[in-house]
Formats: C-alpha cells, sequence, structure tokens
C-alpha cells in the first residue's frame, strides 16, 4: 500500500459521519434539521482535506450527470415494479420511509438539492473513496467507499435505505471514478433526488 491506510483524519472522519448520522435519525420529527446540519458540517470537513476531482466540462458533466441520475431512478423504479407486482412485502416499509424522511417544507427542498446531494459527494466520493483509491484497487476501493456510505444508514432502522445506500454508493462511486468530476455526480445525485422525492416518488 502506498501509505498507511488507518490515518487519523479517515478515521476520525468516519466516526464523525456515524455519529452525525446517528443523532439525525433518533429523533424522526426534526430529521431534516438535524440532518441538515450534519452534512454542512461532513461538506466542512471533507474540503479542508484536500481537492475534489473536476476534469469533465460544464456541458458534459450537466449531460452525463443528468443522464446519469434518470438512469439510477429508472433502477430503483424497476426493484418498485418488481416489488409490487411479485407482491413482496417491502411496500409499508417504502411508504414509512417516505412519511418519515421525505422533505415536506419548501426549505427542506431547497436543503436536499442544495446541502444533502452535495454534502454527501463531497464526503463519500470526493474524502473516503479518494482515501481509499489511495491505498486500494479502483473496484475495491468503489466497494468499501458504498459499504461504509451504507453503514450510516443502519441508524434509520431500515434495510431497504440500507439497501438503497449501498447500489447508489457503488453507482455514484463508479460514475465518480470513471469522469473524475465532482460536480457531475453531484449533478447525478441531485436529479436522482428530485425523481425520487418530487417528481416520481416510489409510492
Amino acid at each position: 500500500m502506498k501509505k498507511h491506510f488507518l490515518n487519523i483524519r479517515f478515521i476520525a472522519g468516519l466516526m464523525i459521519a456515524h455519529a452525525l448520522m446517528f443523532f439525525s435519525f433518533h429523533d424522526k420529527a426534526i430529521f431534516w434539521y438535524i440532518f441538515t446540519g450534519s452534512l454542512l458540517v461532513l461538506i466542512a470537513f471533507a474540503m479542508f482535506q484536500g481537492d475534489v476531482d473536476d476534469e469533465a466540462p460544464f456541458f458534459q458533466y450537466i449531460f452525463l450527470g443528468a443522464i446519469s441520475g434518470l438512469l439510477l431512478y429508472f433502477v430503483f423504479w424497476m426493484g418498485f415494479q418488481a416489488i409490487h407486482n411479485l407482491h413482496l412485502p417491502f411496500e409499508k416499509d417504502i411508504k414509512k420511509l417516505y412519511r418519515w424522511y421525505e422533505p415536506k417544507l419548501f426549505w427542506q427542498y431547497i436543503a436536499l438539492v442544495l446541502v444533502a446531494a452535495p454534502g454527501e459527494e463531497l464526503f463519500w466520493r470526493g474524502f473516503i473513496q479518494k482515501s481509499l483509491l489511495a491505498n486500494f484497487k479502483p473496484i475495491v476501493s468503489i466497494g468499501i467507499a458504498a459499504v461504509l456510505f451504507a453503514s450510516v444508514h443502519i441508524y434509520s432502522g431500515s434495510f431497504l435505505l440500507v439497501f438503497a445506500a449501498l447500489i447508489s454508493g457503488f453507482f455514484w462511486g463508479l460514475l465518480y471514478y470513471w469522469k473524475k468530476s465532482m460536480p457531475l455526480v453531484i449533478v447525478s445525485h441531485i436529479i436522482f433526488d428530485i425523481m425520487i422525492f418530487i417528481i416520481l416518488p416510489l409510492k
């Protein structure tokens, strides 16, 4: 390995992320207040760790970001259709997730787009995955980063949310490694969130 993996900043970042997400999911009534503040902390932490990649031209990251966000939404939509058509026992859990965590107030939709999506990408792909890439092979780094991203969703108490985070984390991890563009994955994440929470919710 190029350098010792278990460095203080990496471990500290993970511990901070877990602590913040634990408190975010602890009280559903104030979830969006704590979650928004938590992501702002993670944004600040990630930005102090170094520059993020931005190698894609403007029109390319807008176009590919939008297409990839729609593609990921389509994957989730297909999964939801399979759950519905096969009468799998997950529809009630999906409705609970929307009832507990979907934005309801105008400022929460703004926070979803301007804080949540950029914050998760800057921290989990821009810091965590990039740190792993300095020590492991790309596919291993992307996989570990996706698992770590999913792990902080355990505090929600929902297996479906953990699984959704794992799939989306791996997808965005591949996208970030492929194009090396943080704006691209942020656009992709924003488009996905807009589709799944505002335009065509899966419920």
